[in-house]
């Protein structure tokens, strides 16, 4: 097993390495959906970040754009008009002007450090990001180059982005679904995964518990848009029991062939994941502190 990154570079080389050997199948392994299903969880996030009002952008820049969930998801809704995207992983990028190219689709995709953008100062309107910043080893320059191609007004959207103490909670259904898998497997007469069926294969596997260099407070997730300069930053929390039922379902699934699991349990897991962000969005949201569920969300206007 390859020793873990201590410097910056490493650990931009190993979240380089990890997401390209993951590209071709990430699509699949995340469920990521480019149709009515898809635009739904992503306008729902943006609408969330915006206090419930989802208006339009003209020029939008993602970070850590993956195979473009996101983006190509809010071209098609016709919430963003022009959509740059960005990854530091070649093959992502790839994956997502193939994914784009599907769509018919026209976006700028381009391989990039999110801490050296090479975009000018006030270039875009909205910059954003999914599961992102938790990956980058200075986040205050990442901060900084955000605030820097941001235009006056703009606006700074990250999602999905992992909480210290949510994190720690999130370990409990993983140990016990990892705990019953061998009956659930027997239950749903999947076959066992193979280490080549893994996030590119077994070695690739190997690196994905090193790409993850933070988790964070509310308070320490806004210290840097602060220091870059950024006015009215905001962080909320969400996904508390859709996220544990989520994790204990995906621990079951990554134990097994996917071509085996059934259908049906595929349509329960979503179904029941729906369900209860439904519940966490309605109920839990407003009223439990941030620092208790699992993702956190950042708005920041510059």
């Amino acid at each position: 097993m390859s020793p873990a990154p201590d410097t910056a570079d490493e650990i931009r080389d190993v979240n380089t390495r990890y997401h390209d050997g993951a590209a071709a199948d990430y699509d699949a392994k995340w469920g990521i959906d480019f149709g009515e299903i898809g635009r739904t969880q992503v306008l729902g996030k943006l609408r969330k970040a915006l206090d419930g009002e989802l208006r339009s952008f003209d020029r939008a820049l993602e970070l850590g754009a993956g195979t473009g969930y996101f983006s190509l998801n809010l071209l098609q809704a016709g919430v963003i008009s022009h959509a740059t995207c960005t990854d530091i992983s070649p093959g992502m990028v790839d994956a997502l002007q193939r994914n784009a190219d599907m769509l018919d689709l026209d976006v700028d995709a381009r391989v990039a450090d999110a801490e050296a953008l090479p975009f000018a100062d006030g270039s875009f309107d909205l910059v954003f990001g999914h599961a992102v910043l938790h990956h980058l080893p200075d986040l205050d320059q990442a901060w900084r180059e955000i605030h820097r191609v941001l235009a006056p007004g703009g606006v700074a959207v990250f999602a999905g982005e992992p909480s210290e103490y949510g994190d720690r909670l999130a370990n409990v259904p993983k140990r016990a679904a990892s705990r019953v898998a061998p009956v659930w497997r027997t239950i749903m007469r999947a076959a066992p995964a193979s280490e080549g069926n893994l996030d590119g294969g077994a070695e690739n596997h190997q690196l994905e518990s090193m790409v993850d260099v933070h988790a964070f407070t509310p308070d320490a997730l806004s210290t840097g848009p602060r220091a870059a300069g950024f006015a009215d930053v905001r962080v909320r929390g969400e996904e508390l029991l859709a996220n544990w039922f989520g994790w204990a379902n995906r621990a079951l699934e990554a134990t097994a062939d996917p071509e085996t699991v059934p259908w049906a349990w595929k349509m329960y897991a979503f179904k029941g994941y729906v369900g209860l962000q439904h519940v966490d969005r309605v109920l839990l949201e407003t009223r439990l502190p941030p620092a208790v569920f699992y993702n956190l969300m950042i708005t920041a206007q510059k």
